[in-house]
């Protein structure tokens, strides 16, 4: 059956009606009848491609345009980490801010971003996309923005005029005002208190018409944050810069980058001066 240049087929010669197809199938497009077993297509356009089909059918029986046979990978469930291999992965897990010089190899970021896309999406729209930045002197240059754009906020906030307005009501703000002028006094001292001296930037990034965005965005970066720490990179969430991006109305930060979209989450990364041989329990 065809919708949108997609088709969908089920080989009945191949089809053992196990059913499974359709069990897994989220947009119920797959129906098998009660009494014959057989596996009917209906309304095929509501198909979102999450391929949940045809990686379950034990016979590949289910045909779909977006997934030819070199896309099939199969599985080797006896490789994959035990659940306490995973626990410590996420246990080691940390923000390790002894970033050395040494540049990460393009291997490596390669595989960060591969897990990345594997993330789960709403509706499997699959919107979100990656940006790496390695250029030093870019980095030079988003490091330089952050501290302009806090520096530019605090005069903004400590105006007595304006001061006397916001901060009965937006104390929290206030809070960090001491913290933008320690920023800005460590950058002026070369310590690099924003990027903590990271060899590379994962920006990641969605359409300003995706609903799910953020929530996109930071699955995404969720399993790349797993994937570096498996290679021993470091990685740490840029808090800081997305915090000036959002200040940032004439999208200066975008327009840097050559990003169209929206930024959701930024991850800094760089090969650790040493791991961390312990990991205590969460309080």
């Amino acid at each position: 059956m065809e919708s949108n240049n997609r088709t969908i087929h089920i080989e009945e010669n191949s089809c053992i009606k196990c059913g499974k197809c359709s069990q897994v199938c989220p947009a119920e497009i797959m129906i098998q009848d009660k009494t014959t077993k057989e596996i009917r297509l209906e309304q095929v356009g509501l198909c979102i491609g999450c391929g949940h089909c045809v990686d379950v059918c034990p016979t590949g029986s289910v045909i779909h345009s977006d997934f030819p046979p070199e896309k099939i990978h199969p599985i080797n469930y006896s490789l994959l980490p035990t659940p306490e291999q995973i626990m410590l992965l996420v246990k080691s897990r940390r923000s390790n801010r002894t970033i050395t010089s040494k540049p990460i190899d393009k291997k490596s970021l390669e595989q960060i971003v591969e897990a990345a896309r594997y993330a789960p999406t709403a509706t499997n729209s699959q919107q979100v996309a990656f940006t790496i930045v390695t250029d030093p002197e870019k980095l030079r240059q988003i490091s330089n923005f952050t501290i302009e754009t806090f520096e530019s906020l605090v005069k903004k906030l400590t105006n007595p005029a304006i001061k006397i307005l916001l901060k009965p009501f937006m104390p929290d703000v206030y809070k960090y005002v001491p913290a933008f002028k320690i920023l800005k006094q460590k950058h002026l001292e070369g310590k690099d208190p924003i990027l903590r001296k990271a060899t590379a930037l994962l920006i990641i990034h969605t359409p300003y018409s995706n609903r799910f965005g953020c929530e996109d965005a930071n699955l995404a970066y969720q399993n790349a944050s797993l994937m570096a720490q498996s290679l021993g990179i470091s990685q740490i969430y840029m808090g800081f810069i997305l915090t000036a991006i959002k200040q940032d109305k004439k999208k200066t930060f975008s327009r840097m980058l050559g990003i169209d979209g929206k930024i959701q989450a930024i991850m800094a990364l760089g090969i650790p001066a040493f791991k961390y041989p312990k990991y205590v329990d969460r309080i």
